[in-house]
């Protein structure tokens, strides 16, 4: 059974259009949860975190650090950290990281296992395993690649 491609698009303020899916929820406990999902602009594809709780907009500007992600083919790849947001009001904060062109297909193969993340000023600042949805890029790369076959 294969992932719905339920691919939304928003502009935004620059006139691009984005196209992206509802984040999935990739770790969560009582008191934090942090979700992923995938971004695109046709031309790059972005992996979004959005962590709960997360700063004021000062303090979430001054995220600027890489997105390191272990893969299940035992490589490690450095997403270089692309834009903090701040959206719906200020009620989410999504930090955009570009995935490199050159590593799209192994994120289209492998599962995610580990995701170094280092988001100053939230309570996200370590390495977490994927216990949820390992397989979450996977699927919607596989919707946005497929797309683009057409």
């Amino acid at each position: 059974m294969h992932a719905q491609c339920d691919i939304k698009n928003r502009v935004l303020a620059d006139g691009t259009m984005t196209y992206y899916f509802d984040p999935t929820n990739f770790y969560t406990t009582k008191s934090k949860s942090l979700k992923i999902n995938i971004v695109t602009d046709k031309e790059h594809f972005f992996i979004a975190l959005q962590p709960s709780p997360f700063p004021p907009k000062k303090e979430g500007k001054k995220i600027k650090d890489d997105l390191v992600i272990h893969l299940a083919d035992k490589n490690v790849y450095r997403l270089t950290h692309y834009d903090t947001q701040y959206r719906h009001n200020d009620s989410v904060m999504q930090v955009l990281y570009l995935i490199d062109q050159k590593d799209i297909e192994a994120f289209s193969k492998f599962e995610a296992v580990v995701a170094e993340i280092n988001m100053e000023g939230t309570e996200f600042v370590r390495s977490y395993d994927f216990k949820l949805h390992k397989d979450a890029i996977i699927k919607q790369l596989a919707c946005f690649l497929k797309k683009e076959d057409k």
